[in-house]
């Protein structure tokens, strides 16, 4: 599989369309990051090794190039000293240089245009990546809001004003009955504490009386 096959065939936006409906978005999106970074070593290989050869042809191509000025300076020299066989022989060595020269230099640009092609592509991988992980940290946080909201609402599901009231007034014709049994209650332990009050305040009275009558009668005898 190419390394820049989900960089040509899927869009951020098909994947972002893809993670909204997903079951657990979460999950998917941590998915995509890990392909996306198994992705982006490959072509970051790749691009090292495009760029290897680049930089092989910029120098045998450079290499040609100096061979071609050296052999021109050759020629000259040679010529200057009337010595034609030593000049002929230079000017067909910077031929044949000439030659590879050029041969070197489309190669080299060849090259170059495919690598830094492979560079772009592989920046926008780095920079789709980095969106990826920016848009997993919000999925998470609307994930787990929208999570919440559904405890919340499955917790109130059966919660209702109605329901409320309801339960209010039974607690509130509890709280009566309550109420109305500690004050019975207050009723029965008053009205019993007033009989025995009462049997010992005849007590009381009896006692008084017959101490009453012995004094009367102590001093009856006396008149």
């Amino acid at each position: 599989m190419s390394v820049f096959k989900r960089l040509r065939d899927l869009t951020m936006s098909n994947v972002y369309a893809l993670i909204e409906k997903a079951e657990d978005p979460i999950k998917l999106t941590d998915q995509y990051i890990r392909d996306m970074q198994e992705d982006l070593e490959d072509a970051e290989k790749a691009v090292a090794s495009q760029i290897a050869i680049e930089k092989k042809f910029k120098q045998l191509y450079e290499e040609q190039e100096a061979l071609v000025q050296r052999r021109e300076e050759q020629a000259h020299t040679a010529a200057s000293m009337q010595n034609i066989d030593l000049a002929r022989r230079a000017l067909e060595e910077k031929k044949t240089a000439q030659q590879k020269r050029d041969e070197y230099k489309a190669s080299f640009d060849q090259n170059k245009a495919a690598a830094d092609n492979l560079r772009a592509k592989l920046t926008e991988m780095r920079n789709q990546l980095t969106e990826m992980k920016n848009k997993r940290e919000t999925l998470v946080a609307r994930y787990q809001a929208a999570k919440a909201q559904a405890e919340i609402n499955k917790s109130m599901a059966g919660f209702s004003s109605d329901t409320a009231m309801a339960g209010l007034k039974r607690m509130e014709e509890k709280m009566l009955q309550a109420e109305a049994h500690a004050e019975a209650s207050n009723e029965m332990n008053s009205k019993a504490k007033s009989l025995d009050d009462e049997f010992e305040a005849l007590g009381k009275d009896k006692a008084v009386e017959d101490e009453l009558a012995a004094l009367m009668k102590k001093y009856e005898n006396k008149e």
